[in-house]
């Protein structure tokens, strides 16, 4: 049985119904890519993130191709920072669970974060996830989409549990090789995240 806290580092309530302006394609027309840089600037700064309600992943997952079976060089996500309010799940729901059509990249759903070698974190994306059904049912028949991208869409697995959704990264504060709207980046890396999990004792041991 697949755990769905990790799954949702492969994927990795009410709408949220405060999305920016969008024309009759459903893209997002209300912001350049400068102005949304400008307006992401504070969150270098991973407290003012979680002063403003981001919460890092409860998995503590810095996710790479690998999470999802991909196989060669295509780089890393890196380590994501949740808005529940924005994406419309509760305390115990992951990215997956998504009821929300929050599109607004001036305050983004998800920051993600590149581990640094003296323990820190930088800011190197931005990330805004929507649920496929709840898109549809405010009136919505093409996908969201920035600057003419459609975000990309991941279709319900029941096996797994997920329902449709949309994504879309955009790599505002890490040049990207690949492309502003990639999935993942070369030029980042996973390599200084250091997992912390419970220490777990054989039977019969003591600490």
């Amino acid at each position: 049985m697949i755990d769905r806290a990790l799954l949702s580092a492969v994927l990795l309530g009410q709408l949220v119904l405060g999305g920016c302006a969008r024309d009759a394609s459903g893209d997002d027309a209300s912001a350049t890519v400068a102005e949304i840089r400008a307006a992401t600037e504070k969150y270098r700064d991973v407290e003012v993130a979680l002063a403003d309600g981001y919460l890092r992943d409860p998995m503590d997952t810095c996710e790479t191709p690998y999470h999802s079976g991909i196989t060669g060089q295509h780089g890393v996500m890196g380590i994501h920072f949740v808005r529940p309010d924005l994406l419309g799940i509760d305390e115990e729901g992951t990215r997956l669970d998504v009821t929300g059509i929050h599109t607004d990249f001036l305050q983004p759903a998800i920051l993600i974060y590149e581990p640094q070698p003296d323990g820190s974190l930088e800011l190197v994306a931005l990330e805004n996830m929507v649920s496929a059904a709840a898109w549809e049912e405010s009136g919505n028949s093409e996908p969201p989409a920035f600057e003419g991208v459609p975000y990309e869409f991941s279709p319900a697995n029941p096996g797994m549990m997920t329902d449709a959704l949309y994504d879309r990264h955009l790599w505002i504060h890490r040049d990207n090789p690949d492309g502003l709207t990639a999935q993942y980046n070369p030029n980042a890396t996973c390599e200084h995240h250091v997992f912390h999990m419970p220490m777990i004792h054989p039977p019969g041991t003591t600490m």
